[in-house]
């Protein structure tokens, strides 16, 4: 998947839980390693199908995130969930976190010319 496609993501590390839209109580335990706007990278040993409509909810410090994603791809280390809805509060805690993970990176050095 290229970049342009899944859109740029930042390192940013949190716990989070996954379920499946259909058994939305039954949550597994993963880690988000990769965050958009658009989207995230899950570590996590849950197995999804792809375009499983999926629940998410990220924990991070004092601050939490839902929202109602798609398995965008599977690789063996974990998944790649595209968001599909989010709340107005969640969309704000989102926002935040990205420009933290942005404010975190290191500075790109742009050569004269």
């Amino acid at each position: 998947m290229d970049q342009e496609c899944r859109g740029l993501r930042f390192a940013f590390s949190a716990g989070a839980e996954v379920a499946p839209e259909t058994s939305p109580t039954v949550f597994v335990p993963a880690r988000v390693t990769e965050l958009s706007l658009r989207g995230c990278f899950l570590e996590t040993s849950a197995s999804f199908e792809m375009q499983c409509p999926v629940l998410l909810k990220i924990y991070d410090s004092e601050e939490y995130f839902e929202a109602e994603a798609s398995v965008l791809y599977v690789k063996p280390s974990g998944t790649g969930l595209v968001f599909r809805e989010i709340k107005p509060h969640f969309r704000d805690v989102l926002q935040k976190w990205v420009l933290a993970a942005l404010d975190n990176q290191p500075e790109v050095r742009s050569t004269p010319g």
